[in-house]
């Protein structure tokens, strides 16, 4: 079957939140927690509009792939930034294009709206082939650094 993207739905909460465990495993080697992963996915769904939708992509049935959206708005150019972040693709679906369809998803969304000004992400410092293939989308680093303090009970930041 050709791959289909589309909003996810509630019903999509136990593949997003096994998608994301291994995608904080595979990049930051955390373990992380199923019911709180399962809170904050459910919470995303229904609340897209504030929280940032989830898109999913399908070859027929089967979830080979996600992102999820989420918002900023900037006063300095009175506009959105749409943030991608949560991006995974399972292994065996990996260099099959499968982001760039997500990608290219988001990308006709946030034109169509006409109100965003930028899409954006961060990636892991040592991620490099992802940083490759975001390069290949037209991204390009920016001269900032993210900074967190963190205020979650229980979460370490990376030293």
């Amino acid at each position: 079957m050709p791959l289909t993207v589309r909003t996810a739905t509630p019903a999509d909460v136990p593949v997003i939140v096994e998608y994301n465990r291994r995608l904080a495993q595979e990049t930051e080697h955390k373990t992380l927690d199923p019911a709180t992963v399962s809170a904050g996915v459910a919470a995303a769904i229904a609340d897209p509009m504030t929280k940032g939708p989830y898109y999913l992509a399908c070859d027929g049935a089967d979830v080979v792939g996600q992102l999820q959206v989420t918002l900023e708005w900037s006063d300095w150019r009175n506009g959105w930034f749409w943030w991608i972040q949560s991006v995974y693709v399972r292994a065996e679906h990996r260099g099959r294009g499968i982001f760039r369809a997500l990608y290219q998803h988001v990308r006709s969304r946030a034109t169509a709206a006409g109100n965003v000004i930028g899409i954006r992400l961060y990636v892991e410092l040592e991620n490099t082939a992802a940083q490759a293939t975001y390069s290949r989308m037209g991204m390009s680093f920016l001269p900032y650094k993210v900074l967190e303090e963190s205020l979650a009970p229980g979460y370490q930041l990376p030293k």
